[in-house]
């Protein structure tokens, strides 16, 4: 092995962050970096079982913690004894600066950070698309999440340095950049000017001409402002793909999480963005079983999923996060909560098959993976190829079939 081995959790975000960990530690083979998930009960476990198990796996090498479960609660995991340091979302900017340390805990009050750092960029998915972390934090206080803790407030990139990185991305050969970060819709208001992510975008496909496709992670619908809603439907190099953070489709359920939207709002923003680019994918995020949630809200929150056409479904079991005002509310049956959250993918999946269902006998632009065999679509439609095909290509195909929730692009790429 060369380089650390390195083991992510959770997000999108945490996914960039290890790849830019990875470039800081070069060759130091002898590490292994868990990067920490909070947003759920689920994701500490799974993070506490990922660690037990790199130590069995290889018992000789250090590792270390970092991460937003490592933020919230870093004395759970220093009293692991496979643990040997313990590193806070701060800290984890530059590891190879604490690797020294004889403390076994270096985690700073994560509120107090002012600023982005640029190293943390970006983050290759099979080195044809990129995740290029625009934002970090947030301001915002929904009563289920955890993450503010770990992340802390809301900090944005400058754009000089964005567009500076995806310029030297494209000229290695990226063909589609992601812009991510906790919160991405607030992006802006911390830098001089103000900027907002709108303007954001706009700089990028204005200063980087040879980009073919940018791509926006998980956007608060509240936010959208009418600059970035005409970007998303009328800039071919946007792509038709909206992942949209929802949480729940009852309104008194969103107002005890403390969202910002209601459920018409969140409907309305759906059929407007189907009407202006009838192409457009809408993914989401919806918590099954949030407290109080009685069968009635329930069943909004499943209807909606039909109402928005959601085809991309993130869908969490609600889990109380101690600290979180969520936690002190009346709670809803943990079999319930599985089982509701079970009926939820099950609509998503039945969405997603009739949406997949319509593609068949169109076309598709499709990004073609590292394998050459596989790609997505503009709108994040999975495609399989019967013939490889070059990777890192953009490649028009005749869709011809569905196999297995992925479309089937048969024999050659044409055009």
């Amino acid at each position: 092995m060369t380089g650390p081995e390195i083991i992510t959790l959770g997000c999108r975000l945490n996914i960039a962050e290890s790849e830019a960990i990875r470039q800081q530690l070069g060759d130091r083979d002898d590490l292994v970096i868990v990067n920490s998930c909070a947003v759920t009960g689920e994701a500490v476990r799974q993070t506490r079982q990922a660690i037990r198990r790199a130590h069995r796996d290889r018992p000789n090498a250090r590792i270390i913690v970092t991460g937003c479960a490592a933020q919230t609660d870093p004395a759970m995991f220093a009293a692991m004894p496979e643990v040997a340091l313990v590193l806070g979302n701060g800290e984890k900017r530059d590891v190879a600066t604490h690797l020294p340390s004889a403390e076994p805990v270096r985690v700073a009050d994560i509120m107090t950070v002012e600023r982005q750092a640029p190293q943390m960029l970006a983050a290759f998915a099979e080195r044809v698309r990129a995740f290029i972390v625009v934002q970090n934090g947030c301001d915002h206080r929904c009563t289920f999440c955890i993450i503010p803790f770990g992340r802390g407030p809301s900090r944005s990139v400058p754009a000089g340095a964005i567009v500076d990185q995806v310029r030297r991305l494209v000229d290695e050969g990226v063909r589609e950049i992601v812009l991510t970060g906790v919160d991405v819709t607030s992006y802006g208001p911390d830098l001089p000017g103000r900027p907002t992510l709108g303007a954001l975008v706009e700089r990028i496909l204005r200063h980087v001409p040879a980009l073919p496709r940018l791509r926006l992670s998980s956007l608060d619908g509240i936010e959208i402002d009418d600059r970035l809603f005409d970007l998303l439907v009328s800039e071919p190099r946007l792509t038709p793909h909206v992942h949209l953070s929802l949480q729940a489709g009852d309104d008194l359920i969103l107002k005890r999480m403390k969202r910002r939207h209601s459920r018409a709002q969140a409907v309305a923003l759906a059929a407007r963005l189907h009407a202006r680019r009838p192409e457009i994918a809408i993914g989401a995020d919806i918590i099954a079983g949030f407290p109080t949630e009685d069968d009635a809200m329930f069943e909004n929150s499943l209807a909606l999923i039909r109402e928005c056409r959601i085809v991309h479904g993130h869908i969490f079991p609600y889990s109380p996060r101690a600290g979180t005002p969520a936690a002190r509310m009346p709670q809803v049956d943990r079999a319930l909560v599985k089982e509701r959250a079970a009926r939820l993918r099950a609509t998503c999946a039945a969405e997603r098959d009739h949406w997949l269902a319509g593609l068949v006998g169109g076309t598709q632009r499709v990004l073609v993976e590292t394998s050459g065999l596989a790609g997505h679509g503009e709108s994040f439609a999975p495609v399989r190829f019967t013939a490889p095909q070059a990777p890192g290509t953009i490649v028009p195909v005749t869709i011809t079939g569905l196999e297995d929730g992925a479309l089937i692009a048969q024999g050659h790429a044409h055009g």
